[in-house]
């Protein structure tokens, strides 16, 4: 395998999501830091979100998102990434949506996760090639939870980390670039949840988080995990300053995230003294790494 060798003039780390405001709710705090830091930050947003379910109360009799989701929430992604400091780039793919029922119905035709694999990571691959990160991050194996499109989004994630530095693969997809370090995002870290409850019941405020700690404290006959068990904290990066400039961007999502819901159950301030940090596991990395680390760029500075 060649890959280029002529590193970027500047660090990059790329975000590969599944829907417009998963950026927001998984690591955007870290990505503001970076970007603010002269780090030069992208998100890859693997679908257009247009059979998200409006979730914000205060949207629901507004024309646009009930005539044009897509179009609604392209302009909400636009809105969270200038709050970021980042860059942005649609993948081209159609959301899969959620499906429900006993048993669960086919998923859309030609929806993101129907995609042969080397389709749905094309376009990602193309960008890490352009792009040029030295860093990836994306979900573990169970999409941080199961919807269909981020399980994909980490399947694509990963090809494309595989493949991206081997110019026999994607041949039309641009010059060789491999990056050197792949990181599953760890948002739902039951460790945390579990800090920022006992926080909210030692200062005699009610906790959102009672019935989910509950329920990943369980395992099935058939021995099933909490979620993102599989994969353990190796990365936490202290990003508690822009936890503020992260619920702002959430908000700018208005068809997804309810201001008064589950994201705002603790303010910034109690986060910064439980848990400043946002978490994540270093899945590969071929430049030498020393755990736990404090920095996503970590032996390549």
């Amino acid at each position: 395998m060649t890959a280029s060798t002529n590193a970027p003039a500047t660090l990059r780390l790329l975000a590969v999501h599944a829907h417009p405001d998963d950026e927001s709710s998984k690591g955007a705090a870290t990505m503001a830091m970076y970007a603010a830091a002269g780090v030069e930050v992208m998100v890859a947003t693997c679908t257009d979100g247009s059979r998200g379910d409006i979730q914000n109360p205060a949207v629901e009799g507004e024309p646009h998102p009930k005539r044009d989701m897509a179009g609604a929430r392209r302009l909400e992604m636009d809105q969270a990434a200038k709050v970021l400091g980042i860059k942005q780039r649609w993948l081209g793919f159609t959301d899969s949506g959620l499906p429900e029922g006993d048993p669960l119905p086919p998923l859309p035709a030609g929806s993101f996760a129907v995609q042969p694999l080397e389709r749905a990571a094309a376009p990602l691959v193309r960008l890490v090639r352009d792009f040029k990160p030295q860093v990836i991050v994306s979900y573990d194996e169970n999409g941080g939870y199961p919807h269909p499109d981020h399980i994909m989004a980490h399947r694509v994630a990963v090809e494309a980390f595989a493949a991206a530095g081997d110019p026999s693969r994607y041949p039309d997809a641009g010059a060789a670039w491999e990056p050197s370090k792949l990181y599953y995002d760890r948002a739902f870290s039951p460790d945390r949840f579990r800090a920022l409850h006992f926080a909210l019941e030692e200062a005699g405020l009610q906790s959102p988080y009672a019935q989910r700690l509950a329920a990943w404290l369980e395992t099935d006959a058939e021995g099933h995990t909490p979620p993102q068990g599989a994969h353990a904290t190796t990365t936490q990066i202290d990003c508690g300053d822009f936890f503020e400039a992260r619920d702002d961007a959430l908000r700018a999502h208005r068809t997804q995230v309810d201001p008064l819901g589950f994201f705002f159950a603790v303010s910034a301030e109690m986060q910064r003294r439980v848990w400043p940090w946002e978490d994540y596991s270093l899945i590969e990395s071929r430049v030498p790494a020393e755990l736990p680390e404090k920095d996503l760029f970590a032996g390549l500075r």
